[in-house]
């Protein structure tokens, strides 16, 4: 029983740190478009009188979704129409439960693992999820009954095909230096220290596979400048016949995609949970796991922010040719030399 719920809670709050961090990142691509912009931004939302610079945007949209006419056109097909929205966003949730969170600690006597969902191939889990996900974009397009939607379904999964071959070449390289496909394992791998001092993380050691999963991960989840499956005012994208939460379920979707390849980047190239030269034991260590862990997301959630306001969009063909001719056999290379660099120096 004490099990049971000690399961329950671990989703719980991979669920609340997936879907609140999604909310949340709602109100930072407002803000920050508006700083790179010079303008102010979303500020009108507001609770008695307070503003908070925007916070409560969120909010707002929430209810503005869920309150919003969900309007079906006649020529869709009904069973898929509503299917598709829960399978991108299930598959996307999914994943959160196999990243490391934390580590395992001690309280009353008993260890606690602080990873929802514990596996021996952890990033497969991970990887065949957000594989899936396409399903649903795909679904999106084709029930829509309209050619515009199918177009956009059939462009995101040409994309999204191209770059998840993409990440799992890119990732052969860091999970073969660490030897298994277990999340955890791959951050007790990184607990290490170069010359005393230097924390043995991956994007030291892999610094070429951190740069190409980045720009993986970025078009895997179909972000600008890689956002050719919605391409928003320039393009009709596959949910151009949803509304209501339909749309935002998708919108959200986006948006935990993101955080999971975030999430995954911190733990195979970042350390994970992770603290140099700080010791993670009891209530208190496992509390620091789970904000060093949220921190390190966060931060490649940042920098993945700054690059969707900085490059312009790609046409399809530079898309495709970026992934199938530039990063995938930099990806291969990579991998052989570092199989060849581990056997010359073992």
């Amino acid at each position: 029983m004490i099990l049971l719920a000690w399961t329950a809670v671990k989703v719980g709050y991979a669920l609340a740190f997936g879907l609140g961090l999604a909310g949340f990142l709602g109100w930072v691509e407002r803000k920050q478009s508006a700083v790179a912009q010079d303008r102010i931004g979303a500020n009108r939302a507001q609770i008695f009188g307070w503003r908070l610079i925007g916070l409560f945007h969120p909010i707002a949209d929430g209810i503005k979704l869920m309150t919003k006419e969900d309007f079906v056109p006649a020529q869709v097909l009904r069973p898929f129409h509503a299917l598709a929205p829960a399978l991108s966003l299930g598959c996307c949730l999914l994943c959160l439960a196999a990243l490391p969170f934390g580590g395992t600690v001690e309280v009353f006597g008993r260890v606690w693992s602080l990873q929802p969902f514990e596996s021996r191939v952890g990033l497969v889990y991970v990887l065949a999820f957000l594989a899936l996900g396409v399903h649903g974009v795909v679904m999106a397009g084709y029930a829509s009954g309209s050619n515009y939607g199918l177009l956009g379904g059939l462009r995101g999964a040409a994309q999204m095909i191209a770059y998840e071959v993409c990440m799992a070449a890119i990732l052969a390289a860091p999970m073969f230096l660490y030897g298994t496909l277990d999340l955890q394992e791959a951050v007790l791998a990184q607990g290490g220290y170069w010359g005393g001092w230097l924390p043995a993380w991956g994007v030291f050691r892999q610094p070429l596979a951190f740069v190409l999963y980045l720009v993986a991960g970025t078009a895997a989840s179909k972000r600008i400048p890689f956002d050719l499956p919605e391409g928003e005012a320039e393009i009709v994208g596959y949910h151009v016949e949803y509304s209501g939460m339909k749309f935002g379920m998708f919108m959200i979707s986006d948006f935990v995609e993101n955080i999971v390849v975030c999430g995954l980047g911190a733990t195979l190239f970042l350390g994970g949970w992770g603290i140099p030269f700080v010791s993670l034991a009891g209530a208190w260590g496992g509390l620091l796991m789970l904000a060093s862990f949220a921190a390190k997301t966060c931060a490649l959630l940042f920098l993945l922010m700054q690059v969707r306001w900085t490059l312009p969009r790609f046409r399809f063909d530079q898309l495709l040719d970026l992934g199938w001719k530039s990063v995938l056999p930099l990806a291969l290379l990579n991998f052989l030399a570092t199989v060849w660099g581990a056997w010359l120096w073992r």
